[in-house]
């Protein structure tokens, strides 16, 4: 009988760090640039829309940042397949049925939440107008949300086979997929935005249409991938798609809802940024959705390794591997939290050289914009190791498929803390936009040091053998 207690087997050797440290970077890297892909997808869409002027740059974000806080949700609900699969195969690394079944009911719940979703963003003018916005602006920003809102489903079902093909730890045709999608959506914007070889100049409306043809080359591209390759094609993801297991349903349901919560608390409070700079102004608007662009790009490297945290995680969590779960977990923080250091950097040190990838600094029109752009950015450093400490603390329990302790964490820390905070500072004490960026630092960092507090605590209860 070994004589080794499971606190001693959480104590792994330098040379399992070191492994487990190679293994996350080595499936992080394509997950952060497939991540990355997708962001530089809707930045190219706002550099392209920037150009027709400031009024439809401030159009276009209010469209796409209500259209995301949405789809931002229902990401999360269907993508409860990652975890899933993961401990599935952790447990049962040749399991083919149980994952199809998990994967057929991950479309549905894409198909079921995308028909009052749709009746929700078709009507995002009122919902704008409700929440304070110009009439005229809210108006204009249905030009762009009638194209956009029909790439939902088909974007929901390239998260399905995203998540299963990242559950398989080969994220590599996620990146194929997504680098092609990059270059088609920027000739495609380009052709319908201003009229380029033979089309029709659509302008924001072309932006739109632009979006919802990538996200269908998304999901064409990975159910191409899914059915010829050898590899996945014995798991039959697309076979009797209308056999409904009511008790997988449910199961999928509840684990992704928590993380479709979750993920809302956070891109709700920066909707609602957008929304309290909408009342400051539109050169406030402006610089917001530059800076924060800019913050979103560089946020693509620790989601990515809260991805990693999930996948690995949540195979040794199948396999009952207490120590891989610690192992696992701590190597994605280390790298999520450490890259975050540079982009910090940037912001304070280069911010001119960032806005001028959306806008012209040159042109004097612009001044404003770039002035206030930049101090945004500056705010924006602050909270970039707690931005990366939460999502990838968030990864990490989802891993273990711990999703609802850290919901009520971020309502907490979010909508508790950060938007109050930020209203506060922004209207009662005159701050205006840097007030709400404070508020946004700290809900972020309210909400970082409770998921990595959850899940030291989570550890420590592995380390003594409970589940």
């Amino acid at each position: 009988m070994s004589s080794i207690t499971p606190l001693q087997a959480l104590k792994p050797s330098q040379s399992e760090w070191r492994s487990e440290l190679k293994s996350t970077l080595s499936l992080g890297w394509p997950l952060i640039l497939t991540n990355l892909a997708q962001t530089i997808l809707t930045a190219t869409d706002l550099a392209l829309i920037g150009r027709l002027g400031a009024d439809s740059l401030a159009a276009a974000a209010l469209a796409a940042s209500f259209y995301h806080a949405v789809m931002i949700f229902c990401l999360g609900v269907v993508s409860a397949v990652m975890p899933l699969i993961a401990s599935t195969l952790g447990a049962r690394p040749h399991a083919v049925r149980e994952v199809r079944i998990t994967i057929r009911h991950g479309f549905w719940i894409a198909g079921l939440i995308s028909i009052p979703v749709w009746l929700l963003l078709w009507n995002a003018d009122s919902v704008l107008i409700l929440l304070g916005q110009q009439p005229e602006v809210a108006r204009r920003s249905l030009e762009f949300m009638h194209a956009l809102q029909w790439a939902l489903l088909p974007f929901l079902g390239y998260i399905v086979l995203r998540s299963y093909l990242n559950a398989m730890q080969s994220p590599i045709w996620t990146l194929a997929v997504g680098c092609a999608a990059i270059a088609f959506n920027a000739l495609a914007a380009w052709c319908l935005i201003f009229g380029n070889l033979g089309f029709p100049a659509l302008g924001l409306t072309g932006a739109g249409l632009a979006s919802f043809c990538s996200s269908l080359l998304m999901f064409g591209g990975l159910a191409l991938v899914v059915s010829r390759h050898r590899r996945f094609r014995r798991y039959h993801l697309f076979g009797n798609l209308f056999d409904i297991d009511m008790r997988r349903l449910r199961q999928v349901w509840q684990l992704g809802l928590p993380v479709g919560a979750t993920m809302a608390f956070e891109t709700t409070i920066f909707y609602a940024a957008v929304v309290m700079m909408g009342l400051i102004g539109q050169t406030a608007l402006a610089a917001h959705a530059i800076a924060m662009q800019i913050a979103s790009i560089g946020f693509m490297v620790p989601l990515g390794f809260g991805q990693v945290a999930t996948i690995r995680v949540g195979r040794a969590y199948g396999a009952r591997d207490a120590a891989g779960i610690a192992r696992a977990g701590w190597s994605a923080y280390a790298l999520g939290v450490g890259f975050m250091v540079i982009t910090a950097s940037l912001m304070l040190f280069a911010p001119t050289l960032l806005i001028g990838l959306f806008i012209d600094i040159r042109d004097p029109q612009n001044a404003d914009v770039v002035q206030l752009g930049a101090g945004f950015l500056a705010l924006a450093a602050l909270f970039q190791l707690a931005d990366g400490a939460q999502v990838v603390g968030a990864g990490m329990l989802r891993g273990i498929h711990d999703t609802r302790v850290p919901m009520l964490l971020a309502a907490l820390g979010y909508w508790g803390i950060g938007l109050p905070l930020g209203a506060a500072l922004a209207f009662a004490l005159d701050m205006g936009g840097a007030g709400v960026w404070l508020g946004l630092a700290a809900g972020l960092g309210t909400v970082a040091v409770l998921m990595t507090r959850r899940w030291m605590r989570r550890g420590q209860h592995y380390a003594i053998g409970i589940p």
